[in-house]
């Protein structure tokens, strides 16, 4: 019998194939080194669009929402670096995802450093009670108690989590938590602060450390994390920061660790969070295109926002 390999599309559950808006937002503000801005352009040229298009969806590029560059923006707070420009930053994000989402649309979010999720991940909650899958090698549930460096890139999913400066968690005038703590769960951690530890502990969100997935092993420790996440969930929002690979696969990100997730590990949490038919929308940041080589991390993240999205190889 003759054996060969084939690539195919695995629709989700849905009556039909989504529609797909794609959203830059080219900011490098909230992080404490430059270049992440060009992310979204990166990630373009490494064919977004088209190989989504392969699939069947039918995709619109919305382009980049108004974001002031560095230079226009000052630091008055040290432990709150450019506040006053993320904030707008995050509510024109939020605005953006809300109005994909509620015409029933997937929203790709293009970073940019990670606080662009203070608005996009409210966006989608802001339209639906949402489980959070957050891969990244960083909890960013740092506060402007806590924060070691002042960047709010940090911060993010702690002011998701109802902590932190109100500017951040409230963003309008929300007086309870974006997400619950409880259907949260990081994926790939390996550099929390200690402050983050406790607060973590403290919130009671999900860490899947990757000590932890050395030694249970990646599809236990993603299968357990989206049992947590979507319990009681209208759908499940995916924020990949390319950071969460190790450094040799994924070289272009401003704040590398060693150690981190295989080209295998990180396809197979995209295609896991697929198979669950609840994803309603993903972020893709901390591409750094200064410090990357041909491209690379960029294409990489492509190649992980398909799979979430349906993309398998198999052999029959």
């Amino acid at each position: 019998m003759t054996r060969r390999g084939r690539s195919s599309f695995i629709p989700l559950k849905r009556e039909e194939h989504m529609k797909i808006d794609v959203i830059g937002v080219p900011i490098d503000f909230g992080a404490g080194r430059r270049g992440v801005d060009m992310g979204p352009s990166a990630i373009r040229y490494a064919h977004l669009q088209k190989e989504l298009e392969k699939l069947g969806y039918e995709v619109e590029d919305k382009g980049n929402l108004d974001v002031p560059i560095t230079e226009m923006c000052t630091v008055s707070e040290p432990n709150l670096k450019y506040i006053d420009c993320i904030v707008p930053m995050a509510r024109r994000a939020a605005g953006a995802v809300a109005t994909s989402v509620q015409a029933g649309r997937f929203p790709i979010v293009l970073g940019g450093d990670h606080s662009i999720s203070l608005g996009s991940v409210r966006g989608a909650a802001r339209q639906m009670k949402i489980g959070v899958i957050w891969v990244d090698a960083h909890a960013d549930f740092n506060t402007h108690e806590t924060t070691p460096s002042g960047n709010i890139h940090g911060m993010p999913l702690a002011a998701l989590c109802g902590l932190g400066d109100p500017r951040l968690v409230q963003l309008w005038d929300e007086t309870t938590p974006v997400i619950d703590p409880n259907r949260v769960a990081i994926i790939g951690a390996r550099d929390l602060d200690p402050g983050e530890k406790k607060s973590l502990r403290d919130a009671g969100v999900m860490v899947m450390s990757m000590e932890q997935i050395d030694r249970l092993g990646m599809y236990q420790c993603v299968t357990k994390a989206i049992e947590r996440v979507s319990r009681e969930v209208d759908g499940i929002y995916l924020s990949f920061d390319m950071d969460a690979l190790d450094p040799q696969h994924a070289p272009g990100v401003g704040t590398p660790v060693p150690g981190g997730l295989s080209y295998r590990e990180a396809h197979l949490i995209s295609e896991l969070v697929a198979e669950t038919g609840k994803l309603v929308g993903m972020d893709l940041v901390e591409v750094n295109p200064i410090l990357d080589v041909q491209n690379q991390t960029a294409l990489l993240g492509v190649e992980f926002a398909l799979s979430a999205l349906g993309r398998r190889t198999w052999v029959e």
